[in-house]
């Protein structure tokens, strides 16, 4: 299979509008590579520069170390997998699956192996006579696949295969797309907005943001160690909570406040942080995600250093688990700055909302289905002080020593 190599990949349009800048990613041999990020970000123009469906203005995409930037899609021995299916409504699903191989003028006992080798990997075989009108959603994007599968491409390029399907039919989707790909082995680069799709699916994911690579890592470390505010906000769900805090050492501790909150730093999170250390006596902007705050009444010992009282708003039951919203009183400004949404108007419809409220920032813990918070009752969270996140309140850069 192939590798691919973006060198410098830009993407400017005539009216000026940068929508891919410098892109620099090597996606290994057999690789299953995820671009994430939020509409207009880049990603799907990034994924068509590959494909050869869109002009590129700088920089060299390679495959196998050939440069393929002048070369027609047809000539680069790649496939590609729509969000709208793209099928023939007048053919029936083989004959769908094997109308590439026909215009290449193959034998017709070749194209039928093929056709029915790859209906047997996607579950189609009692499917192939049937036309796109008469499948499912999951069926016709399984064709759709199918249609891929057997040209025997290098690699696989997929633009948001799974949006127009429902949210059950996704989650099947997607764990039968990782197992073709694991089971075949071809290259592959997939696009979706959806990070959960994104961290489930990718060896690796690649978070793009205003065009330009924000990190590029295993989902693991998105989610433990994400690189900028950007990264933090957008890799994780519900989002991390983030707020502005002030760094402090008392009697050789060092402690995070916000608000009235106050946190005392266990010694592993300094050793793991070594950058904080430089922001005693300044502030930091902290985050907290909510699968690490546990309802402090359910736990046999809460360290009381590490403990906030705070007022239930919302009570979310989600059956297996409980989503409570409460708000903090202290300073949002840097968080909501630094973090770009996809929309203005939006961003400041929140800002309006938390003046009107009196500020503060609002936060979501994640809790066990046992907890006994109710909406307007006085609650004590337990914050687990060993996965903090720390971020310059300028840069919006990560201070956990990874970023050079």
């Amino acid at each position: 299979m192939a590798e691919i190599t973006l060198e410098s990949l830009t993407k400017v349009y005539p009216d000026g509008t940068q929508a891919v800048t410098d892109l620099q990613l090597d996606v290994a041999s057999e690789e299953f590579v995820v671009f994430v990020g939020p509409s207009g970000c880049g990603k799907t123009t990034a994924l068509r520069m590959i494909a050869g469906l869109e002009s590129i203005t700088s920089g060299e995409v390679r495959i196998d170390g050939t440069v393929v930037n002048d070369l027609p899609p047809k000539d680069r021995d790649i496939a590609m997998v729509f969000q709208n299916y793209a099928l023939y409504p007048h053919m029936d699903a083989a004959k769908n699956m094997g109308f590439a191989l026909k215009m290449r003028g193959l034998p017709k006992a070749e194209i039928d192996i093929r056709v029915r080798e790859a209906a047997r990997i996607l579950g189609l075989s009692d499917s192939l006579h049937k036309k796109p009108r008469t499948l499912s959603g999951g069926q016709r994007q399984r064709v759709a696949m199918g249609r891929a599968i057997v040209r025997n491409p290098q690699a696989f390029l997929m633009d948001e295969p799974l949006s127009n399907l429902d949210a059950k039919l996704r989650v099947e989707m997607r764990a039968e797309i990782s197992r073709i790909q694991r089971d075949l082995g071809v290259t592959t680069i997939y696009v979706t907005h959806d990070q959960t799709e994104a961290m489930t699916m990718g060896d690796r994911v690649a978070v793009m943001r205003n065009g330009f690579l924000q990190q590029i890592a295993v989902p693991k470390e998105l989610y433990e160690r994400p690189r900028n505010l950007f990264v933090a906000e957008f890799i994780g769900s519900p989002a991390m909570n983030l707020v502005v805090a002030d760094v402090a050492r008392e009697d050789d501790e060092v402690w995070v406040s916000f608000g009235p909150h106050r946190l005392r730093l266990a010694p592993e999170t300094l050793e793991s942080h070594p950058e904080l250390s430089g922001y005693e006596g300044r502030q930091v902007i902290l985050g907290i995600r909510p699968e690490d705050i546990e309802d402090a009444a359910v736990l046999r010992e809460a360290h009381p250093d590490r403990v906030i009282s705070v007022v239930c708003d919302i009570r979310e039951d989600m059956g297996s688990e409980v989503y409570v919203h409460f708000n903090v009183p202290a300073d949002p400004g840097t968080t909501r700055e630094v973090v770009v949404v996809d929309d203005a108007e939006d961003h400041e419809a929140r800002l309006a909302a938390e003046r009107e409220r009196g500020g503060g920032v609002d936060f979501i813990a994640r809790l066990e289905r046992t907890t006994e918070a109710r909406e307007r009752q006085p609650l004590s969270l337990a914050v687990d002080v060993t996965r903090l996140h720390f971020f310059d309140p300028e840069t919006g850069v990560g201070l956990d020593g990874s970023v050079a």
